[in-house]
């Protein structure tokens, strides 16, 4: 059953998704700001490995709304993808998705025409894990996961933002030093437009030495699309950087200016 969610309810939310591990669970919340003026959906449904850091990015995204105006839906239900529902959005958000997390053609038929319709999408770090048998959603992404470096997993590098014109990079400086889990893509379309590149020689593990993106941007098959690798920790969402880089890249796919 739907609940219209406040910040108060959100803690006893987290233990129930925390509870229900790998299941596909039905999480489905609406989170409601007066006067928005723009909707989005947020989907976070895994069907490998679940990232820890699902609630404090749902958590952040839903702050963000009611500090700028949109409303928002989280939700893992696949069954929720259909025209009608859909409608009802500006942009979706995979967040931390892993895996096949639609279950149809009619699913995935219902997203394809929500992007052809000029809608927007957003994937977060493991967005690239996601839907590998679907060509289509390949390169909407931008590329697919391939390996990260272990041991340890998470590690400090230096980012070099090279396109600074964008909403999500015009607040960041030209090198920007975090910790993340770094990802190494296998297949990576050429249709992309770079904003961030790593410095591979800021840290061991990458497979694209010199050349290693890690957020970028496209117009795609009728709507707009933007992906940044970050997000694979829970610190990620309360770094006032990487919020303002998260925020800028749902703006320009809601085409926000």
């Amino acid at each position: 059953m739907t609940r219209f969610l406040t910040f108060s309810l959100l803690v006893s939310l987290i233990f129930t998704i925390n509870a229900c591990g790998q299941d596909n669970n039905p999480l489905h919340q609406i989170y409601l700001v007066e006067d928005a003026s723009h909707s989005v959906l947020v989907f976070s449904k895994t069907m490998g490995w679940r990232h820890d850091s699902i609630e404090a990015g749902a958590e952040t995204i839903i702050r963000l709304g009611e500090q700028n105006g949109f409303s928002v839906t989280w939700s893992e239900d696949a069954e929720y993808f259909t025209d009608s529902n859909l409608s009802n959005y500006d942009a979706i958000i995979f967040l931390n998705t892993t895996l096949t997390i639609l279950n149809s053609d009619e699913q995935r038929s219902a997203f394809q025409r929500f992007i052809q319709n000029g809608g927007g999408f957003v994937g977060v770090h493991s967005a690239t894990d996601t839907e590998y048998d679907w060509p289509w959603y390949g390169e909407l992404v931008g590329a697919y996961f391939d390996n990260h470096p272990g041991n340890p997993n998470v590690r400090e590098a230096i980012i070099d933002v090279v396109d600074s014109d964008h909403p999500s990079t015009m607040h960041l400086p030209e090198r920007w030093q975090r910790t993340d889990e770094w990802y190494n893509f296998g297949m990576i379309s050429d249709q992309i437009h770079v904003i961030m590149k790593l410095d591979t020689d800021s840290y061991e593990g990458s497979d694209h030495p010199g050349n290693h993106p890690v957020a970028w941007y496209q117009e795609y098959d009728g709507g707009r699309s933007f992906y940044t690798a970050s997000g694979h920790t829970i610190e990620s969402f309360s770094e006032p950087l990487f919020i303002e880089h998260l925020l800028g890249g749902l703006n320009y796919v809601m085409g926000i200016e």
